[in-house]
């Protein structure tokens, strides 16, 4: 039994819809990251909650879970080449504490896949790239903008 005195559900919106978002890229924050121990007691990971700062998607939340401390040497590679993808995005390449890793942006790319035990359809995070700064306009887009309309060709 829990105390749930002083809550009401009047105050609080209620939990949205858990489909999966589309395939794609999307603009994100790290938000938590936790290191956990695995299913099978052998070793770590670190969990990061990515949540969707831009678009049709704004706030929800993705996953990635890092095996950063794994007997299994493939498994361990394979998380040190996405923290370091996740480094290189967020432009922080040799964190002490993953909270330096929190609050930058940077844009994950987003898959569908079939989960195996249930056939149910989740998201999952594929790769990492840097936020695209806006591109600085051009001579001719400058020019366009100090010349009058009926002097330019």
């Amino acid at each position: 039994m829990a105390d749930l005195r002083g809550f009401d559900a009047n105050q609080v919106e209620p939990a949205g819809d858990f489909e999966p978002i589309p395939a794609g890229k999307y603009l994100a924050v790290i938000i938590e990251s936790e290191m956990k121990p695995t299913k099978a007691g052998t070793g770590n990971y670190l969990q990061l909650t990515f949540q969707v700062i831009e678009g049709p998607f704004q706030n929800r939340l993705l996953w990635a879970r890092l095996n950063l401390d794994n007997p299994n040497d493939t498994a361990r590679k394979i998380a040190q080449g996405e923290l370091s993808a996740i480094c290189r995005a967020v432009g922080v390449l040799a964190p002490n504490d993953s909270l330096e890793l929190h609050n930058l942006p940077l844009v994950i790319h987003v898959r569908c896949k079939k989960r195996m035990d249930t056939g149910e359809i989740t998201n999952e995070i594929k790769g990492y790239s840097k936020k695209e700064s806006p591109a600085a306009p051009s001579n001719n887009a400058s020019a366009a903008k100090t010349t009058p309309p009926w002097k330019r060709s």
